[in-house]
């Protein structure tokens, strides 16, 4: 399916306004469920249709902060209720066990900080949720650190879409450029703090 701006606008344009908040709301859940559809160009899509006065700024807030919470609350109840056991037989290529061993491992440490974090780490948003279901975390605190979280991520990207209003072609290279960059910075990041568990394992295990 294109999720392209030259194929969504058309089509998000031509619906009522009603049904435009649901489409963003349902993308922004989807996007969690399968990670690959790009969840976050969609709702700088529907932004800039607020930016030209389509629809509203709050709607478009509110509607995608609730879908991008709902979307994390369903993976986390999936992670609940499933067996740790039968995620690792299953080995998914979205869930693969080798990524679960790895979250699970860093929720004991850190765990409701990832998930505070999980919209601002791309490619383990979906891991996240369903490892703190897996990890038992407590609903309530889940629930509005995750709330915080899409809360942030999605009022930037709506504020980014707004605030450029009628030139989507600045939108669209501005999401392009900066979701590459972005993604660049977060894997340096996790490669440099990767390197430095090690290094530091290393040095107390020296001591």
């Amino acid at each position: 399916m294109d999720f392209s701006p030259e194929a969504w606008l058309p089509f998000l344009r031509g619906l009522p306004n009603g049904v435009i908040y649901l489409m963003l709301g349902l993308s922004a859940l989807v996007e969690n469920l399968i990670p690959p559809i790009p969840g976050d160009t969609i709702i700088a899509m529907g932004a800039f249709l607020a930016g030209t006065g389509r629809i509203t700024f709050t709607g478009v807030y509110v509607s995608t902060t609730v879908g991008s919470l709902a979307g994390f609350l369903t993976l986390f109840a999936v992670g609940t209720f499933i067996s740790r056991r039968f995620l690792l037989e299953k080995n998914y290529r979205w869930f693969s066990a080798r990524d679960i061993l790895r979250a699970e491992d860093w929720f004991r440490r850190y765990g409701y900080l990832l998930v505070l974090l999980n919209r601002f780490l791309p490619g383990a948003r979906s891991v996240v949720s369903v490892a703190g279901g897996i990890s038992r975390l407590r609903v309530l605190p889940v629930t509005a650190l995750a709330f915080l979280s899409c809360a942030a991520w999605n009022g930037i990207w709506i504020f980014m879409g707004y605030s450029l209003g009628t030139r989507w072609e600045l939108v669209e290279e501005g999401v392009s450029s900066i979701m590459t960059r972005y993604n660049a910075v977060m894997a340096i990041l996790g490669g440099l703090f990767v390197l430095a568990l090690i290094l530091f394992r290393f040095l107390r295990k020296r001591r």
